[in-house]
């Protein structure tokens, strides 16, 4: 995927993310995987997502983290801790904690590439990356306002729409980036392996490919995913 030319002000990247411990991460994979197993792929979309992030252009980079960094981590990132509250508070604390345009995306779609993130403010004051299951997987606000996300529902088919709505009525230029599927379910994990398969997480998903359902998850060699990636599992 490529996404549009990066021209006048210099974006920070904000990716919103949970530790990849077991029982906390991906429990809607469970079952068919084990605990243990949603948090291997939690971690491999983490780390595919980081990597797209570093190789994006950004003044700043920032993982609002719920839980403490791990060998996942590379090296380019400021960290700051995830707030306390609902969905919607810490979406925009995140937006809160940065000053200039900032575009934010969580951990969940790990086929997201350094072109998707590359954001043209000359052509919109707002970008909006609708999910497939109504919610969005990345927003952009060329100044950003905590206020525009405070009281949105989070999690639910409508999400999405309210959100965009809501960039709208405040009379803001909103441009669309290409729906992506978040990883939720073991479906999902299969479509996007598919659809990414040179990534860590297609690596991770082909290695359980009998334990999803599906043996033509395609299967990468992990130590070459570890070296792409720059990070271990």
């Amino acid at each position: 995927m490529t996404g549009p030319a990066t021209t006048g002000p210099v974006t920070t990247l904000l990716v919103i993310a949970k530790q990849p411990v077991p029982g906390r991460v991906k429990t809607r994979l469970v079952p068919p995987c084990t605990y243990e197993q949603a948090a291997v792929l939690a971690e491999a979309a983490l780390a595919d997502t980081l990597r797209a992030a570093l190789l994006a252009p950004a003044r700043r980079r920032v993982l609002v983290l719920d839980g403490s960094p791990g060998p996942w981590l590379p090296g380019g990132f400021d960290i700051l801790a995830q707030c306390d509250g609902s969905l919607d508070e810490r979406l925009a604390a995140a937006f809160a904690s940065v000053d200039g345009p900032a575009l934010l995306i969580g951990m969940d779609t790990p086929q997201v590439t350094p072109g998707l993130l590359s954001v043209d403010w000359q052509a919109a004051d707002a970008w909006f990356g609708p999910a497939a299951d109504g919610g969005f997987w990345a927003l952009g606000l060329r100044e950003p306002d905590p206020a525009l996300l405070r009281g949105v529902p989070m999690s639910t088919p409508v999400t999405g729409a309210v959100q965009r709505a809501r960039l709208i009525a405040a009379g803001l230029r909103v441009a669309d980036l290409p729906q992506l599927r978040d990883v939720d379910t073991a479906a999902d994990a299969v479509a996007v392996a598919r659809q990414a398969p040179r990534g860590r997480f297609a690596a991770r998903a082909g290695e359980l490919a009998a334990v999803l359902g599906a043996v033509s998850v395609p299967v990468v060699a992990t130590a070459a995913m570890g070296a792409a990636t720059g990070a271990r599992a």
